[in-house]
């Protein structure tokens, strides 16, 4: 059993246990999850794996915090929820909100086209109710527009050496094709 949580744009979360939610068929309209303000829209729905788990939200202005899912309280469905983030002129409106461990990477995305990598680890834990500190310093006019956790690769994928091809499958002679001819499937001149 898991946590659902939404987050919207006006900085605001809702946890609720996903039971709280009736099967239903496809061409139903659904539960309503979170009450939002006429211009709010719901920008992130994350599913709580464990509670040592974060919530990482940042803003349109390179804001942003990291805060302990468990200061998430679960409540039901169907409300304005709670502050994750203080909304200001500062901060602007949420723009993302994601789970992530201390030992992540986040690439941070901007509408100018810049991405910054960063360790979760160098965002200090805040309280929700807090407006977060500087993720990101923006030029004039920027604007922050996502964020990304960053999932690293294996090295191997079902036991085969990753090789770049991006078949994810080892090449028996190493000229891009699995045949045993050394030459490459050409001629020996």
């Amino acid at each position: 059993m898991h946590d659902v949580m939404l987050f919207s744009d006006g900085g605001k979360a809702v946890r609720f246990d996903e039971q709280d939610v009736r099967a239903m068929g496809r061409n139903a309209r659904g539960v309503r999850g979170m009450r939002l303000d006429p211009a709010q829209s719901v920008i992130a729905m994350l599913v709580a794996e464990d509670e040592s788990q974060s919530v990482l939200t940042a803003t349109e202005n390179g804001y942003g915090k990291r805060t302990p899912i468990t200061e998430y309280t679960r409540h039901g469905r169907d409300t304005k929820g709670m502050i994750a983030i203080q909304q200001s002129e500062r901060n602007g409106k949420v723009v993302a909100a994601t789970l992530v461990r201390a030992d992540d990477e986040i690439m941070l995305i901007t509408d100018s086209g810049v991405l910054v990598r960063t360790r979760v680890a160098e965002i200090r834990e805040l309280g929700r109710a807090t407006q977060g500190v500087t993720l990101i310093a923006l030029d004039d006019g920027a604007r922050l527009t996502g964020l990304q956790r960053i999932v690293e690769n294996d090295a191997s994928v079902d036991g085969a050496v990753a090789n770049g091809n991006g078949n994810g499958h080892a090449e028996a002679n190493g000229h891009g094709d699995d045949s045993d001819d050394p030459t490459g499937g050409g001629e020996l001149a």
